[in-house]
């Protein structure tokens, strides 16, 4: 049965699970294109600088399919969606072993597999599970990013000890038949999107919910043009904003940052992917947080402590500095990405969260575009990481005070735009 009643097994969870499956790889392969960038620029013939464009193409393409994906989920179903990532990501990755010149690989790599990432992406994964929980909804939706940092984690050695065995056309291909093995049938028979009429809510808390009801007839019908007019979703899309900015800094210079500052490539590869690491277990504190407390003071902490963390980082000059910053930074590393979508649920209402979030997720990749071209030009014209490293750590510092202006979450939805404005 779909509802526990007596203790029994929850099916949401079992879509958790799915979506933490699927988030792993589609994730581990977007955020692991270093393996790949070597071997495929030898064999194909191209410069770094090429390649790295197509690449950027690529990271701005993902992007923009979340909202298509967002709204392919609201208007044809969760199922629908997967399936046609799965085969755009087929299709593409074997169109990109045989393509012959830059502008094919271009539409290849960087576009169609980038689209087909985007349909099976966390976007496309959380209207699903904001209807299936309410009560939980903030754990659910955490192991999203459990399985995001896991795919950081796990496909990164797993893709370079593969390309290194094979090649890496033969592990693009490997990878997009393991994608479909898994994926589709977790689309046929785990996803659903209709959900128990009362969720995961507690006998107590049904009663609760259904003597405070207001009838129907008054119930204010949220859209996405009025969203988009008001200021909560702004809010939400300039902390993303913050989020991709830093996070891809991170990922692209973190590493070369450290060793200018005199620390060796081992060590600094070790700080960099400790932050991943310790980002793995404390989702699921913080998930459970989320359902206690209020979710954006968690929000504007996390921002808050991730932007003294890019400014401890600048200036960390011992292995155990290194080390102490990267710990707590990596408690604070995932979170900000599920709390978002969670606040989006919470204000506009799960109908509209695949949509709002897709839209405000397209900021966290222009936030990594112009992160990543700012860390090099930066360094080469500065000689300096403070002007990337330190633009980060105001962003969200900013993003954290941005946070706690956020509408709390027993607003009404009807009242989003008088507390937000328009």
């Amino acid at each position: 049965m779909d509802k526990q009643e007596s203790g029994g097994w929850y099916f949401g969870w079992n879509i958790v699970g799915a979506a933490a499956v699927l988030t792993l790889l589609t994730v581990g392969l977007r955020m692991s294109i270093g393996p790949f960038f070597l071997p495929m620029a030898e064999s194909m013939g191209f410069t770094r600088s090429t390649l790295s464009g197509i690449v950027a193409v690529g990271m701005l393409c993902y992007g923009l399919g979340m909202p298509v994906a967002g709204y392919l989920v609201n208007t044809q179903g969760t199922r629908f969606v997967l399936l046609a990532g799965t085969a755009i990501v087929v299709a593409s990755s074997i169109w990109a072993v045989f393509a012959s010149g830059p502008i094919e690989f271009l539409l290849s790599f960087g576009v169609a597999l980038s689209i087909g990432l985007a349909f099976t992406s966390p976007v496309a994964l959380t209207p699903v599970i904001s209807r299936w929980f309410t009560r939980q909804r903030g754990m659910a939706l955490f192991f999203l990013s459990t399985g995001s940092m896991a795919g950081i984690a796990l496909m990164t050695p797993a893709l370079t000890f593969s390309i290194s065995a094979v090649g890496w056309k033969e592990t693009l291909v490997g990878f997009s038949v393991l994608f479909a093995l898994l994926t589709v049938p977790m689309a046929l028979f785990v996803m659903r999107d209709e959900a128990p009429e009362h969720t995961d809510l507690l006998p107590h808390q049904i009663v609760g919910k259904t003597r405070g009801a207001k009838p129907a007839s008054r119930q204010a019908a949220p859209n996405v043009r009025a969203a988009l007019r008001s200021l909560p979703f702004w809010q939400v899309a300039l902390g993303l904003f913050a989020c991709g900015f830093s996070m891809n800094l991170l990922g692209t210079h973190g590493v070369p940052m450290l060793m200018d500052h005199g620390f060796d490539a081992t060590t600094s590869s070790l700080g960099i992917g400790l932050i991943g690491l310790v980002a793995i277990f404390s989702t699921l504190v913080l998930g459970r947080l989320s359902d206690q407390v209020e979710r954006r003071n968690i929000l504007a902490t996390i921002y808050l402590v991730r932007g003294l963390g890019f400014f401890a980082l600048v200036m960390v000059g011992a292995h155990w500095e290194l080390y102490a910053a990267a710990t707590i930074g990596g408690v604070v590393w995932a979170g900000s990405i599920a709390l978002s979508s969670a606040i989006l649920a919470d204000v506009y209402g799960i109908r509209l969260v695949g949509v709002l979030y897709g839209l405000a997720y397209l900021g966290h990749q222009v936030g990594g575009m112009i992160s990543s071209w700012l860390g090099g030009w930066a360094f080469e014209a500065f000689g300096t990481h403070w002007v990337a490293f330190g633009s980060a750590g105001v962003l969200l510092l900013a993003a954290a005070l941005i946070s706690l202006r956020l509408p709390g979450r027993g607003l009404p939805r009807g009242q989003v735009a008088a507390a937000g404005g328009n």
